[in-house]
């Protein structure tokens, strides 16, 4: 159901595993087994899992929280499905409180500080300037995970250079549209392209979208990119803690929603298996409407 319904990442589903797996280790420890175990059942098991987590946190109450958060949201997803596939009759979850927390707003950059970040990059000029650029503009217009950013292959960009075929980290592929911005980028980048392929590596390299001569993958890596922002941010005179891959990813989805896309759209785009993982950004366009009309706009 994961891979087929959800199209979960590996990631995700190796996370559910270990959770789920964590559970029956406790109750077989007391003879019971997961198709049986009922809400006391599993109130005891999070106590016990709230003892193991405050100790392996050295008493971080947040951070213990938080993964007792998760634990119970994948308890419930299994439950739920299993009662769905008529495996179970009853949802030992459904009287399960969840522990009150305040998940904290992810960092964004403005519209502004984006348009400066990219300005910058094109300034510098070169090979090394135009391919910069081209990275920012594709971030910032698709909202990728930088590891799919820098593993796109060169077959990835259609020949008018105005869409991506993305292939997620569970394998499934989305079409990612290229803003007009990025599409002039995109052209100019492609024109230079072969200026980062070296004839010693050609084979490895030249099926990549963005090769490098210094990767063993043959394209670029995702810790470089990271590095390489960090140097533009201090050329744009941010703070380098301000400026990642991750941010521009967050700052894509606010400023889409803030100019009126519908949640759904923003969950594809960003690939997200579950839309409660998207609605996070919700509150950022919450938030701007609140101080909007507090001021009288």
């Amino acid at each position: 159901m994961l891979i087929a319904e959800r199209g979960a990442a590996l990631n995700t589903r190796l996370a559910y595993e270990r959770d789920l797996a964590d559970v029956c280790a406790f109750l077989r420890q007391t003879r019971k087994d997961i198709n049986s175990a009922t809400t006391d059942d599993l109130k005891s098991y999070l106590g016990e899992f709230s003892e193991r987590e405050n100790v392996k946190n050295d008493g971080n109450g947040k951070t213990a929280i938080l993964t007792i958060v998760r634990r119970i949201t994948v308890l419930r997803q299994f439950f739920g499905f299993l009662v769905s596939e008529g495996k179970r009759a009853d949802d030992p979850t459904y009287t399960i409180e969840t522990p009150k927390h305040t998940r904290g707003l992810p960092s964004i950059l403005s519209e502004d500080e984006v348009s400066i970040l990219i300005a910058t990059a094109q300034k510098q000029g070169g090979r090394k300037g135009i391919r910069l650029a081209v990275l920012l503009e594709i971030l910032y217009a698709t909202g990728l995970h930088a590891s799919e950013l820098v593993c796109l292959p060169l077959a990835a960009i259609d020949p008018g250079s105005h869409y991506l075929k993305v292939k997620g980290k569970d394998g499934s592929e989305r079409m990612a549209p290229l803003s007009e911005p990025a599409q002039r980028a995109m052209k100019a980048y492609l024109n230079i392209r072969t200026q980062f392929v070296t004839p010693e590596n050609t084979d490895i390299q030249t099926q990549w979208l963005f090769p490098s001569r210094a990767a063993v993958a043959g394209h670029l890596t995702r810790q470089r990119f990271a590095q390489m922002l960090k140097d533009l941010s201090k050329d744009a005179g941010f703070d380098p803690k301000r400026v990642s891959p991750n941010i521009l990813r967050h700052s894509f989805a606010v400023h889409l929603l803030r100019h009126g896309a519908d949640l759904r759209s923003v969950q594809k785009m960003l690939g997200h298996a579950d839309i409660i993982t998207t609605q996070i950004y919700t509150r950022f366009v919450d938030e701007q409407k609140k101080n909007t009309k507090e001021v009288g706009i």
